[in-house]
């Protein structure tokens, strides 16, 4: 990291977060900090404040209820994936918390940073998003379709901060990706879910924008809840991303192809 000073604060209540961060003109907020801090390594990041959440009693939790799962924003990677709580009311939920880079980063990185910083090819905001979760702040509750509004941007305003996000349990719910090898990022992944009747599909690593719902294979699993009934189904490329690690054609055929093993792979994961 280039030299430049700042200062660290360790915050232990909303209340006291929420001040820290207007005293000062650059603050950021920062949990497992795996996006923040590459941010800072390469220049594209100089708060002159870090404000660290994970000692908030508010962000930490996880409860299950009658029509509904609750996950502390502050609750790492590691406890979602070991919760005997997510395991019974969303078990795909858990298995693609396990499924994230390795051991160093599951013990560190948290839910509610890899949301707020909406990486375009995390896992959760597909498992948000295709769950039809909602998102729940220091300020207001925003619901999973307003919250993701393109490559590391969402609906929060300055100084919001996530508490707890909530999640509707599924009838049924899988996901499956590609993963990059060296980085375990999802080069493309799809979380598919029936929640009260209703079928929804996200895509993450794959889309120019980051993480979508698709639509025509939401409206041929309404049909028809099969693998079959995606059959030549496929993203528009025009919509997908195009780097070094693949070209937008390919990754929508690798969408089409993760989606379609979701749904084979319902209750569980499917990682290659």
């Amino acid at each position: 990291m280039y030299p430049y000073p700042f200062t660290y604060h360790r915050a232990l209540s909303l209340v006291e977060a929420e001040g820290i961060y207007q005293s000062y003109e650059s603050a950021s907020y920062v949990s497992g900090g795996h996006t923040l801090i590459p941010a800072m390594k390469n220049r594209l990041a100089k708060p002159d404040v870090l404000i660290d959440l994970r000692a908030i009693p508010e962000l930490g939790g996880i409860a299950l209820h009658a029509d509904r799962l609750e996950i502390g924003a502050a609750s790492t990677h590691h406890a979602v994936a070991t919760s005997n709580e997510i395991a019974h009311a969303i078990p795909s939920l858990a298995l693609l918390a396990g499924s994230i880079a390795d051991p160093q980063v599951r013990n560190v990185g948290t839910i509610g940073g890899s949301l707020a910083n909406n990486d375009p090819s995390a896992d959760y905001p597909a498992a948000v998003l295709g769950l039809g979760a909602r998102i729940v702040t220091n300020k207001r509750a925003i619901g999973a379709d307003a919250f993701f509004e393109g490559l590391f941007t969402t609906a929060l305003e300055p100084g919001e901060i996530i508490v707890m996000i909530v999640f509707p349990i599924p009838e049924v719910a899988g996901y499956a990706k590609l993963c990059n090898l060296a980085s375990r990022y999802a080069m493309a992944g799809s979380f598919v879910a029936r929640v009260d009747g209703e079928a929804r599909v996200a895509i993450t690593g794959a889309g120019a924008d980051g993480v979508f719902r698709w639509q025509e294979a939401e409206q041929a699993l309404s049909v028809n809840f099969t693998s079959a009934s995606l059959g030549g189904l496929a993203p528009d490329p025009a919509t997908m991303a195009s780097d070094l690690h693949g070209g937008s054609e390919y990754r929508a055929q690798i969408a089409a192809t993760m989606t379609r093993r979701a749904v084979e792979n319902l209750g569980s994961i499917h990682v290659r």
